[in-house]
């Protein structure tokens, strides 16, 4: 280290910005603006014994008050930029050829400080030198008299240091020598936290044992950081007793702070995931705050979730479940990849409805019987069994009634009706559709452990309606699949069951929900893909489809006034009379439902929205003219039409006038305009007769998920090797009836005429091609087995089936005929098509009861036993066999 050296008394001044040198300190500075590059050179670089020069801390104006020797421009700084130009202060003389542009400061006292190392770059091509010089902090001085050699500066000083003399006397002092021991132990005390993360603290450590004390102090503080003002203040400090008292108060504050470090870390490493590198910073955030005590006691988002969790009224074991979830949330933070998972299911669990349900109302049987018949027509059976369930309920509110099930083709009211069954009770309704679910997650959602996962379809729907005891419909629950990811039918085994639902489980819930005051209702097409396990859990209801007379009704009370007033029309602008309804049912529409019947009334009030937006009913009114467009009347009159005209007082207001006009000339649909809009008719009543115009045809009934239907069958022969041909996408069912229906055939050909007594073979030589026609819709089923022998037979016969027969039945090898289901939805199917006389099992009889008294009158139904009365009943006049067959 640096020893007393004696001091010239002028000595060249490199100033530092905002930076001080201490003594004993070693500092590198970038020298490369013209005064610092000239100062160099002249001062340093050009002779042998590098020389001394004086580093005074400078700074702006703008940043201090204090008032020192005020020099002129032209200065370098240890940036290597250009000193800011000065002006003169009125306590010292000014420079002569200095331009007095800006006012900086210049500290009154600085250190002599010596070259240890000088380097110089390269010229650059505009003459510009950079040299790096290394200096080393020998003494304090103060600046006495300040003058400019060319563009840098030189001052007289006086050196502010002791002596070598009072050196040593000082070092006698035992006060100094108390605070020299206090300042090395405060010091040995940092450097021994500082160990632990600074490798080479072990120099700084010898060099504490080795300094003089008057040097100890100003190397000591140089070491670490501390603001421009404390090192001004160490500059100042020339007592030797003073500079070690601020030196030992920085140094103990400097290792407090460490401390605090210290002591916030370890609360946030025992908090801290290694993979967290912002959790790590606001953890420190947060102990940072809880140090200076600047707490946030502001309500937060999971305080305001705990309280809604509070208000949920969750039974005891959940709200044990959500305080434990709640307080792992507590330790979160929120960018953990699971805090926002987290936070969703406590929502879910506060938004659940575990107690709060909607008020029922006074259960009135009349009044729900009304509102059952003013929204849907007909279906007295199915209103009875509400009736019925709502009147138990009035009974015993708390009973666990059975799920209901309502089946029927589409169109027919299902989902209406349900509907309807909320509004009676008074309480929520809720839509749950299970069409093509495959997953069994969506009934009883997915574990938590799962990316995205989500509750249930039935949870969800709860939620949505916020209370535990709505009706909720499961809509199409026979469009259900099972696959790899489970089978959503066996899920809801456990929601249908009213022993079991009171503790259902959802899993990304995990926790038991009551489902024990929801009323399910169940729509299906069909019975059959529902599973025997679920069905058993349901009560079925049948809605077969609806007779010409119930459709005509349904269209004039219900279909019309709706589809009116979805068009923003009125009976004013169109009007349907019945007979062009009936019309639009029999030969536009042949289905269970009136969803086709719905969209043709669309249709016309379509078109006559159209005519009513091309006609402009404007009455401009003024006080002079009074002009009236109506195309309206124009039309009329060149129909031929007589034309009544009224005058308008000017009193009326344009809105009457519109509604006068309005009433003037109703659209009335006739069958020009059905033929116009709708097309020419789909369906006529001489379609069987012209299907069933050779041999080999027959009508069958058969059952679809859209209500019965009529299927023709065509059977021909042709030569060939005995093949049996079927087509028309047919299912295994249905081609096994085939086979057995030819094999009957086959078998009785010699006793039904068909063939001589001896001959062996009826089809030898012969192909048989049997034909369902519309191949592009799938058949299949256990009920053509009596219209296929009555196929085969008028084919081999050349007898014409009867045109107006219709028949349904499955059959066995010895010609029993079995009975077969569907029976109501194929008799109102063959009503529809026109057919006069139907032939059923007669093991069917007891289901004729279901069918309307209307349509059975208007039939003529034919119940056999055998195949023998099949053919009897289905040829005019009988078949000829029937004398001579041995059968």
């Amino acid at each position: 280290m640096a020893e007393l050296v004696e001091l010239p008394s002028r000595l060249a001044i490199l100033p530092f910005r905002n930076k001080v040198l201490l003594p004993g300190a070693i500092i590198r500075i970038r020298c490369t603006s013209s005064s610092s590059v000239k100062l160099v050179e002249q001062e340093l670089w050009q002779k042998e014994e590098k020389g001394i020069i004086g580093v005074l801390p400078v700074r702006d104006a703008a940043e201090s008050t204090s008032v020192g020797s005020a020099l002129s421009p032209g200065m370098g700084t240890e940036t290597g930029e250009q000193s800011p130009k000065v002006l003169v202060s009125s306590d010292s003389h000014r420079v002569d050829g200095i331009n007095q542009q800006e006012l900086i400061h210049w500290h009154k006292r600085g250190v002599a400080a010596r070259a240890l190392h000088l380097s110089r770059g390269v010229e650059k091509p505009s003459g510009r030198v950079t040299y790096i010089v290394v200096l080393e902090g020998l003494c304090r001085f103060s600046v006495q008299e300040l003058s400019a050699r060319g563009t840098y500066y030189v001052a007289r000083i006086s050196r502010l240091d002791m002596t070598r003399a009072e050196l040593e006397q000082a070092e006698q002092d035992p006060d100094l020598i108390a605070l020299s021991r206090q300042f090395k132990a405060t010091a040995m005390e940092l450097i021994s936290v500082l160990e632990q993360k600074q490798k080479n603290i072990g120099r700084t450590k010898a060099l504490l044992e080795t300094l003089p004390v008057h040097r100890l102090a100003d190397i000591f503080v140089a070491s670490f950081e501390i603001s421009f003002e404390e090192q001004l203040s160490m500059l100042d400090s020339v007592d030797l007793k003073l500079r070690l008292s601020k030196a030992m108060e920085l140094v103990d504050r400097h290792l407090q702070s460490i401390r605090v470090a210290e002591k916030i870390t370890q609360k946030v490493e025992g908090q801290l995931s290694k993979s967290q590198k912002e959790f790590l910073l606001r953890q420190q955030m947060r102990a940072i705050k809880e140090e200076l005590g600047d707490n946030d006691d502001d309500e937060d988002d999971v305080a305001t979730l705990e309280r809604k969790m509070q208000s949920a009224g969750m039974p005891p074991n959940v709200w044990k479940h959500a305080q434990r979830e709640l307080r792992r949330l507590r330790k979160m933070q929120p960018q953990q990849p699971g805090y926002s998972s987290s936070c969703v299911y406590l929502e879910l669990l506060a938004d659940l409805p575990w107690q709060k349900a909607s008020e029922e109302r006074e259960l009135s049987l009349r009044a729900a019987k009304e509102h059952l018949d003013s929204d849907h027509y007909g279906l007295s059976k199915v209103k009875q069994r509400i009736i019925e369930y709502l009147a138990v309920r009035k009974l015993k509110p708390d009973v666990r009634g059975p799920i209901l099930c309502f089946v029927g083709p589409p169109g027919v009211g299902k989902t209406s009706l349900a509907s309807s069954i909320a509004a009676a009770l008074g309480r929520k309704f809720v839509r749950i559709s299970l069409g093509g679910v495959k997953d069994e997650a969506d009934i009883r959602g997915h574990r938590r452990t799962y990316i995205g996962s989500m509750p249930g379809r039935l949870v969800e729907g709860l939620k949505r309606v916020a209370v535990c005891n709505p009706v909720m419909l499961l809509d199409e629950i026979d469009k259900t699949g099972s696959d790899v990811r489970g089978d959503p039918a066996s899920a809801l085994l456990e929601v249908l069951d009213p022993e079991q639902n009171k503790t259902f489980n959802d899993h990304y819930l995990n926790v038991p929900f009551d489902l024990s005051k929801v009323i399910f209702v169940a729509t299906a097409n069909r019975v059959q893909p529902i599973p025997p396990a679920l069905l058993d859990r349901m009560e079925v209801i049948e809605l077969p489809g609806y007779t010409l007379e119930e459709k005509l009704n349904i269209a004039m009370q219900h279909l019309i006034p709706r589809v009116l007033d979805q068009h923003g029309l009125s009976s004013e602008f169109l009007q349907i009379p019945e007979a062009m309804v009936k019309h639009v049912i029999q030969r536009y529409t042949r289905e269970a439902g009136v969803r086709n019947l719905e969209r043709n009334l669309a249709a016309l009030a379509r078109a006559a929205a159209v005519r009513v937006a091309e006609q402009e009913h404007a009455v401009p009114l003024n006080k002079d003219v009074h002009q009236m467009a109506a195309p309206l009347i124009d039309s009329r009159l060149a129909d031929g039409a007589e034309v009544e005209m009224e005058v308008i007082p000017l009193g009326v207001n344009n809105h009457e006038i519109s509604n006068a006009l309005k009433s003037s000339s109703p659209l009335i649909v006739d069958e020009p305009m059905l033929e116009k809009v709708l097309g020419p008719p789909r369906f006529d009543d001489r379609e069987a007769a012209e299907r069933v115009t050779t041999p080999g045809v027959s009508i069958g009934l058969v059952w679809t998920s859209f209500g019965g239907e009529v299927q023709y069958v065509e059977a021909t022969s042709m030569v060939g090797k005995g093949d049996l041909h079927l087509t028309g996408q047919l299912g295994d069912v249905i081609k096994e009836s085939a086979q057995i229906a030819l094999t009957w055939v086959r078998a009785k050909a010699a006793d039904i005429k068909l063939a001589a007594a001896g001959e062996i073979n009826l089809f030898e030589g012969r192909d048989i091609h049997i034909h369902f026609p519309a191949g592009a819709v799938p058949k299949d089923g256990p009920s053509a087995g009596v219209t296929l022998v009555s196929s085969l037979v008028s084919l081999f016969s050349q007898q014409r089936v009867r045109t107006d027969t219709a028949m349904t039945g499955e059959m066995t090898l010895r010609g029993l005929v079995l009975p077969v289901g569907g029976i109501k939805d194929k008799v109102l199917a063959a009503h529809r098509y026109g057919i006069k006389r139907v032939i059923l099992p007669e093991r069917n009889l007891k289901d004729l009861v279901e069918v309307p008294s209307a349509v059975r009158n208007s039939l003529e139904i034919v119940l056999v036993k055998r195949v023998e009365d099949v053919l009897e009943q289905a040829f005019e006049g009988g078949f000829p066999w029937r004398k001579h067959a041995k059968l």
